[in-house]
């Protein structure tokens, strides 16, 4: 084989990606998330509640669009954030903190305050993207907050303070229990490799992932 350029070499190396590395720890967010989440009460909105929503935001049901950019709208995004440092805000799921979005949107506001995002140069963010009508887009979403607005419930207050502490122990017991069985999985791998009589890349990432993963914020979803 004729030799080749580094040039060459990192081409062809480009061409390749590994997939990548999952582990149980690196899912504490979504694990976290999950608890939030499992706590929060949804509310179904009534047909009228509906379409007054979409009257407020100037769509009709026929063609939904997104309330940040007017791109079509994929999901409804919670207009207030549900999760903060890994804690429930006290909004919960009700028509009057969620609005049509497209998940551009979604993605890049994350657990943002809405207006300060949008008129932002965050990446994907309305401004950002230059949106045509943000001024009237931003204002349709203040009738929006307006007409029913929000309030955060104090999750803390109503259960009690022993069963809320008593709840996220919980949660810490989860991630110790996927941080132990991490590295007995990391040992029956390593057994597994050896016998295929191939090394294990995934140790070097893993020890990485396993190192980092604990410290990770909550989702910027929501």
């Amino acid at each position: 084989m004729a030799s080749r350029t580094e040039e060459q070499l990192r081409r062809v190396q480009r061409a390749f990606a590994m997939p990548s590395v999952q582990t149980m720890t690196s899912r504490k967010s979504s694990i976290t998330n999950a608890f939030v989440n499992s706590l929060i009460p949804v509310v179904e909105p009534s047909v009228d509640d509906i379409e007054e929503a979409l009257r407020i935001l100037g769509m009709s049901a026929a063609d939904v669009r997104c309330a940040y950019c007017g791109d079509p709208s994929t999901e409804w995004d919670h207009l207030r954030p549900l999760v903060v440092n890994r804690r429930p805000t006290g909004y919960i799921s009700e028509i009057g903190n969620l609005v049509p979005a497209c998940g551009k949107c979604n993605q890049s506001k994350g657990n943002k305050n809405w207006l300060a995002w949008m008129m932002s140069r965050a990446p994907r963010s309305p401004a950002t993207r230059k949106v045509p009508e943000l001024a009237q887009r931003v204002a349709r979403l203040k009738a929006y907050e307006a007409w029913r607005p929000s309030v955060a419930i104090e999750f803390e207050k109503i259960v009690g303070t022993d069963a809320y502490c008593e709840y996220w122990g919980k949660l810490d017991a989860v991630i110790e229990a996927m941080r132990g069985a991490q590295g007995y999985a990391e040992t029956l791998r390593q057994k597994i490799a050896a016998a295929h009589g191939a090394s294990d890349s995934r140790d070097a990432v893993e020890r990485e992932v396993l190192e980092t993963s604990f410290d990770d914020a909550e989702s910027p979803n929501d």
